[in-house]
């Protein structure tokens, strides 16, 4: 075994040393030395490992990982989702794997129906949006009430090389939509949270990701739904798609909202792990 791969397993150990489990500490560090120096999982078994820098690098930031819980991706400032790279921080929502079902069914839709104007309400750091406009030959406009998150969806749609395909705008839901834009299909993953259960969430999610982005006022968290479905369809050209992101048992409850604003042929889609994930329908 070389001196790295033994650096490696003191990191692992920094990890068990703190409560967390063998599988996070093996997936964390891995993740952090991808982003760090592009050496993946698959190279490391070949024994292609990061050089003293990078080691050294990682070892502070584990350190802060595993003391304060601040998320890795965090203080990285860099995730992956649908395995491209974007940047994220503490006024972006890190995005989740779940969420690639979002996208990969609005794709589906936007393909089939040859849609070509997209909305993508409460994009955060754009991984959303950048990747309906990677993905179609769709342009997509996200649009975001914090002007932080706005700044790091900007950056990955240079980075990605959109510019002009994923835009960005300051707005709170509709509200700096301009009456005379339609588009052919809404996405949102938004809040969904109710505050009452930030107490039981994870440090990682509840103390260091932006609350905007997750929590909502009312009991089932159905605040966001209600306030962009019953608008969606003034902004949605003729057979429009609206297609949400859901946390778990809410599916009923946005089909009715969904129903109640004229939404049609509604659909649910459930998970890698059986959850039901993703809801859409058209006007």
């Amino acid at each position: 075994m070389n001196n790295k791969s033994i650096q490696k397993k003191d990191l692992i150990t920094l990890y068990l040393n703190n409560e967390f489990s063998y599988e996070e500490a093996v997936s964390e560090i891995d993740f952090a030395i991808e982003i760090l120096s592009g050496i993946s999982t698959k190279d490391m078994i070949l024994g292609i490992m990061p050089d003293q820098k990078t080691i050294e690098h990682l070892k502070k930031i584990v350190q802060t990982r595993v003391t304060t819980h601040q998320p890795i991706a965090q203080l990285l400032e860099k995730t992956f989702f649908m395995g491209q790279k974007f940047d994220v921080n503490s006024n972006t929502l890190i995005p989740r794997p779940e969420t690639e079902l979002l996208v990969r069914t609005a794709v589906d839709i936007i393909k089939k129906n040859n849609y070509k104007q997209i909305l993508d309400i409460g994009t955060g750091s754009g991984c959303i949006a950048c990747m309906i406009a990677k993905l179609t030959d769709a342009q997509v406009l996200g649009v975001d009430i914090s002007n932080d998150a706005l700044k790091i969806s900007l950056n990955n749609a240079m980075h990605h090389d959109l510019m002009n395909r994923a835009l960005f705008r300051k707005s709170d839901i509709f509200s700096k939509i301009r009456p005379e834009e339609k588009f052919d299909l809404i996405a949102s993953n938004p809040p969904y949270i109710p505050i009452k259960e930030r107490p039981n969430l994870q440090i990682e999610v509840g103390q260091y990701e932006p609350p905007t982005a997750l929590f909502t006022a009312d009991e089932r968290g159905m605040e966001f739904y209600e306030k962009i479905a019953k608008d969606a369809n003034k902004y949605l050209n003729s057979n429009g798609h609206l297609i949400f992101e859901i946390g778990i048992n809410q599916a009923c409850f946005v089909k009715q909202i969904m129903e109640s604003n004229c939404f049609v042929d509604i659909k649910v889609l459930k998970d890698v792990t059986g959850i039901e994930r993703v809801i859409y329908g058209h006007i």
